[in-house]
């Protein structure tokens, strides 16, 4: 029996763990960088407040279709101009209506605008050599696109700061209007 007592108690010195009881918590630890489902939740909500407009005389393009184009919420009928402060008629019929005369607006402006943007309705049009040279001569940048293209990279131009101009003839053809908003979703 001693000899019994004496290997039972050498078997339990090598296994100690045997002699522990396990606890079951009713909770897990939480450790500092792991967040819980409750504590996720908290971070799910995002409230922004607008505090300035970034550009508020800036122009956009709301939205277009065969009769005009709507500018910072105002209807505009037939082919227009897009100046940094204004809107004007433009006096186009189709790309090839467009002379150094129907492009002369741009650069009396001052300060001076450094890229046109053209629509030339729904497809992507050439423009006269001598209009792009004469153009160029006066340190402007053109831009030729579709009026759909167009309207967009004049959006983001003016977003960007930029001191730009449009010169826009609506696409024919189509009757409602098209939401910039949308197209770009």
């Amino acid at each position: 029996m001693a000899a019994a007592a004496v290997a039972f108690r050498s078997v339990s010195r090598a296994q100690p763990a045997s002699r522990c009881r396990h606890v079951k918590l009713l909770w897990a630890p939480r450790r500092g960088h792991r967040l819980s489902p409750a504590d996720d939740e908290l971070y799910q909500r995002t409230h922004v407040s607008l505090l300035k407009q970034d550009l508020p005389h800036a122009m956009y393009i709301d939205s277009y279709s065969s009769r005009g184009f709507v500018v910072n919420g105002n209807r505009v009928l037939g082919p227009c101009a897009l100046l940094p402060h204004s809107v004007v008629q433009w006096n186009v019929g189709s790309h090839q209506d467009i002379t150094e005369e129907s492009f002369s607006l741009f650069w009396m402006l001052e300060p001076k605008i450094e890229i046109v943007v053209v629509g030339t309705g729904n497809k992507t049009e050439r423009l006269h050599s001598q209009v792009l040279r004469a153009m160029r001569q006066r340190g402007i940048a053109v831009e030729v696109q579709d009026t759909p293209n167009a309207c967009a990279t004049f959006n983001f131009l003016c977003h960007e700061g930029r001191v730009t101009g449009a010169a826009l003839i609506p696409p024919p053809g189509e009757t409602s209007l098209m939401n910039l908003g949308q197209a770009a979703e």
